[in-house]
């Protein structure tokens, strides 16, 4: 087999990071599932995007093993491994280090929902997941941040089919969706709030969140079950 489908959705959903300037120089790694075949395909490990091709994207199975692909996966693949395996209703999954939600990520904040921006995707604030511990970190360090995200969704009882996107404490954000393309864009999302919330921030510092009424419009007109946001 040669998994044609999962390779050009994950080599075009890569080379929509630099495009969306969500990445600098190989900061970013993007994956697409197959889940009636148990695999993904995801970006080679430290390949330029300008180096990348469909034929270069590796398949892996849902417990981090290369099944088929000449380069080494992606340093992050057990990351998306243990997601995948873990929550069976995402196809694509994207890991930046954007400037503005890394720098939330840094600083070991939730993003607070300032905004119906935010609103439009989420009714919560953006979890960041508490730092790693240290027997973590001496360990399978990219397995276990994938237990790090999920610990998160458990220990704040979100969805992960609701809210698709975290900052991972000291380290950067991991989105995902229905697939790699939706997953890109959640990333560009993210960043885009995460900056306007730093601006909310520095203009106001006692700026209160969203109210609840506004929160449930802008959400329920996208995403409930009479959402008339869009074409029919």
């Amino acid at each position: 087999m040669n998994y044609k489908n999962i390779r050009e959705a994950a080599y075009e959903a890569n080379m929509q990071l630099p495009r969306l300037g969500l990445v600098l120089f190989t900061f970013g790694n993007v994956s697409e599932a197959d889940r009636d075949l148990g695999l993904f395909a995801i970006k080679p490990s430290g390949v330029a995007y300008e180096n990348l091709s469909p034929e270069k994207m590796v398949i892996v199975d849902f417990d981090g093993n290369t099944i088929e692909g000449e380069l080494n996966p992606s340093s992050d693949t057990k990351t998306h491994a243990v997601l995948y395996k873990n929550w069976d209703h995402i196809n694509g999954i994207v890991h930046t280090h954007s400037t503005y939600a890394t720098a939330w990520a840094q600083s070991l904040r939730d993003i607070p929902i300032f905004g119906t921006t935010h609103a439009d995707y989420n009714t919560v604030d953006i979890p960041c997941a508490p730092p790693m511990s240290d027997d973590m970190i001496k360990g399978n360090y990219e397995y276990e941040t994938g237990f790090q995200i999920i610990n998160c969704f458990k220990e704040k009882g979100l969805d992960y089919k609701e809210v698709e996107m975290v900052l991972v404490g000291n380290h950067a954000p991991f989105t995902w969706g229905k697939n790699a393309a939706k997953a890109v864009h959640n990333s560009a999302v993210l960043e885009q709030v995460a900056k306007m919330a730093l601006l909310t921030e520095q203009i106001n510092p006692q700026a209160p969140r969203l109210k609840r009424a506004l929160k449930d419009k802008h959400y329920e007109r996208k995403h409930g079950p009479d959402s008339y946001y869009g074409q029919a």
